[in-house]
């Protein structure tokens, strides 16, 4: 199980803080964003039983994307002042677990993810935990993702034999998809005046961005001015969007074996006052 950090932790922050409870030690270090992780993380465990975990995250905002396109997640604020110690507080707690943690400098933590999901795939079934819809481009052979959902529990699975009834297209479309329709959340464009309705059919039609480009006058004329007056950004938002799967990023199965010693984890917890915790774990 390959577990998307960030996406947990800041699901696990805002989940709880949204009417001002920020869980705080004795010292007043604050710890609600590692307690509802936790809970995330060792329910998923509980569901999926996976065999080995590694736990990747995003090393800092400057990435190669960000050299690409200076705007790219522009539109977001910076993290609250209650989240950022807790930063690192995650990660003494998955140390704590005996699970790596994994994370490149200029890289996301998706591709990350994409790196390893790769090499592993040929040995070993891969489960991606997530909440980023961006990582479904990588199910594939051997490669599952499980999005979580509101609340603790809720799961919806994708892999790669039932990914077209449920989504309308193949996983590695997902790159072409967001290149047209862009990615508010990601901020950048695509191609501006194209939502997700028309880009979907133009995928489900054509294919591929290009052989949409190659098949450009049979488009509906305003279609085609559109991705005439933006193919630039078409083109650079589709590289956005794809995930890296090549970067110099590795961890051994044999280090990421899933098994961990209940007396270190449980002081982490009491030393955390995070006490609650260890009924969760066996």
């Amino acid at each position: 199980m390959l577990v998307d950090g960030m996406a947990l932790l800041f699901r696990g922050f805002f989940a709880t803080a949204f009417r001002g409870n920020f869980m705080k030690t004795s010292k007043g270090l604050p710890t609600n964003g590692v307690y509802q992780f936790m809970r995330y993380f060792l329910d998923a465990v509980d569901k999926f039983t996976p065999s080995h975990v590694i736990c990747c995250w995003d090393m800092g905002s400057k990435t190669f994307r960000t050299e690409l396109y200076n705007d790219y997640k522009g539109n977001r604020s910076e993290p609250p002042e209650e989240l950022i110690p807790q930063f690192e507080l995650i990660k003494e707690v998955v140390d704590a677990f005996d699970i790596p943690n994994v994370g490149l400098e200029n890289f996301e933590a998706d591709d990350c993810i994409g790196t390893l999901a790769r090499q592993h795939a040929t040995d070993i079934d891969v489960l991606i935990l997530t909440g980023d819809q961006d990582i479904l481009q990588l199910v594939d052979d051997g490669i599952s993702v499980a999005i979580m959902r509101k609340g603790i529990g809720n799961y919806e699975v994708f892999e790669k034999d039932t990914f077209p009834g449920q989504k309308g297209i193949q996983p590695k479309q997902i790159v072409d998809l967001k290149g047209l329709m862009g990615d508010t959340s990601d901020n950048y464009p695509g191609v501006k005046g194209i939502g997700e309705k028309t880009a979907l059919k133009l995928i489900q039609e054509y294919g591929t961005i290009e052989q949409i480009i190659e098949s450009i006058n049979k488009l509906p004329k305003g279609v085609q001015k559109k991705i005439r007056d933006n193919m630039d950004m078409l083109q650079l938002s589709r590289q956005l969007a794809e995930i890296k799967c090549d970067i110099s990023v590795k961890c051994s199965l044999e280090d990421a074996a899933w098994h961990y010693d209940k007396r270190i984890v449980e002081s982490k917890f009491r030393d955390l006052e995070l006490g609650n915790l260890v009924k969760l774990v066996n």
